[in-house]
């Protein structure tokens, strides 16, 4: 695991368990594979406020922000059954 991913799987730690339960598998399972442009926009992402993710990974809100709002249906198109909380 490079520096980059180090970090960014810290910047995933986010103050809510909600938000730690969609990022976590996605930056352990998924973030090595993404390209530079879609590493930029992962790392844009997480300089945004926590309730801003939870609205918007639980669909209540759509990201302004185009590459947001890629990212999110990335992150949430990538998770598997057992991700899902019970």
């Amino acid at each position: 695991m490079d520096e980059e991913h180090k970090r960014m799987r810290w910047a995933s730690r986010r103050g809510m368990l909600e938000l730690d339960l969609i990022l976590e598998p996605f930056i352990r399972l998924h973030y090595a594979q993404l390209d530079d442009e879609d590493r930029g926009s992962y790392r844009d992402l997480m300089t945004c406020q926590d309730q801003e993710l939870f609205d918007w990974f639980l669909r209540k809100q759509v990201p302004e922000n185009a590459q947001h709002a890629d990212m999110i249906s990335m992150i949430l198109n990538a998770r598997r059954p057992e991700d899902t909380p019970q």
